[in-house]
Parts: structure tokens; sequence; C-alpha cells
């Protein structure tokens, strides 16, 4: 079912995700979304033989207002596996990435 919902940015880390996303005016609630993603992925785990639990309780959610704001964010985020001694530069992370450009 397509919701509207645009992914921007992202990076999967091994015990949390950061989506950047769009949501529509009208349409589906994020945490509704959440919870349709995270069913989605979690069966897909399973079919892989990856055992639950896959998500933990509850997400956190922070609304952007600006381009300046999104980039600021993005910084932030991108150096989370740098932050977890993952690597050593947010460029050699494999798991981040845009899947399309959200605009301002």
């Amino acid at each position: 079912m397509n919701h509207h919902v645009a992914v921007g940015r992202y990076v999967l880390l091994p015990d949390h995700v950061h989506l950047f996303v769009v949501m529509p005016a009208e349409g589906i609630p994020l945490a509704r979304w959440v919870q349709s993603l995270r069913a989605n992925s979690g069966k897909t785990l399973l079919a892989l033989g990856h055992a639950k639990p896959h998500w933990q309780e509850g997400f956190f959610d922070h609304l952007l207002r600006s381009g300046e704001s999104y980039a600021e964010k993005w910084v932030y985020v991108m150096q989370n596996p740098v932050r977890a001694g993952l690597v050593g530069r947010a460029e050699d992370w494999p798991y981040q990435g845009e899947i399309g450009p959200i605009r301002f």
C-alpha cells in the first residue's frame, strides 16, 4: 500500500536506525507508518532466520523545519557510527545513504 511517505536519508546501526522521512499532511500518522515498517521488516528478518526481538518499544521523532535544520541533523546522525566506534570516518560506514532527496 502506498502511503505517500518519502524516505530521504538513512543510517542503519546495529541497535537502531535513523530515517529522514516526509509524511503527507493528510494520511497515515507517523506512529502507524513506523508500526507498519517494523511489522514488514520483522517478517523479512524472521524469514531470513533472525530471531525476535527485532525492535525495541517506542520511537523518537523530531520535526525538521528547514533545510538548514535538515543539514545539521544529517551531520549529527551521520556521525553516529563514529561515536559508536564502528568506523573512524562517517563516510566509511556502508549502511547509510539517501533513497530520495527531500526538499524544503
